[in-house]
């Protein structure tokens, strides 16, 4: 695989050996200025991010029943701040946020952007943020693919596999390059998260 600044280095999103569910908790998430607090303390559910979903996939242009589709797949972990700033600790390249993005992404995602005086390190706290940050790195994933592709992959699909394998293996993907067994497997839980995705965003 293409080692890439996105998502992800490889082309995986396995939580490591041993993590907690994630079903767990998780805390109270303060707005970003000047926008609606996210949502309280309770158990974490994509679904209940519809709102700032569709609201940030409608401000970078992108398909907000395939953003809603990488919160399920990135629903793997538990997204409790003190546990993310732990995991952390103890993995320095771990990813922030709802959206599990990795600081490169963040960083190389915010310029010109409504966030762009926010924090990689603000995202577990602030879970409208970390939808809006994912909703504009998928922009700027989009803005990389070629008008033509040669690859039984449609657009949203291969976005998916930018946003968690780099923006290098998504170009090596609409190539015509083997998908491998990693990114097989988060594509057939986007497959299965989809219809759901877009009830959801209805």
């Amino acid at each position: 695989m293409v080692r890439s600044g996105g998502h992800e280095t490889g082309a995986t999103s396995a939580a490591p050996a041993g993590s907690p569910s994630s079903a767990a908790s998780s805390v109270a998430s303060p707005s970003a200025p000047g926008g609606a607090p996210s949502k309280p303390a309770g158990r974490y559910e994509p679904a209940d991010y519809a709102s700032p979903v569709r609201r940030y996939a409608a401000e970078a242009g992108v398909n907000p029943q395939l953003l809603m589709a990488i919160l399920y797949n990135e629903a793997y972990k538990p997204h409790d701040p003190d546990f993310e700033r732990a995991w952390q600790r103890g993995k320095p390249d771990a990813s922030f946020g709802i959206a599990n993005m990795h600081r490169a992404a963040f960083d190389d995602t915010k310029p010109g952007r409504p966030f762009a005086g926010r924090r990689w390190e603000e995202l577990p706290d602030d879970r409208d943020l970390a939808v809006q940050a994912a909703a504009w790195h998928l922009h700027d994933l989009a803005g990389q693919l070629p008008a033509k592709v040669s690859a039984p992959l449609n657009k949203d699909e291969l976005l998916a596999l930018g946003y968690n394998a780099g923006a290098g293996n998504m170009l090596a993907f609409a190539r015509g390059v083997k998908i491998g067994p990693q990114a097989q497997s988060y594509l057939d839980r986007l497959h299965d998260n989809w219809a759901k995705s877009g009830e959801a965003v209805k």
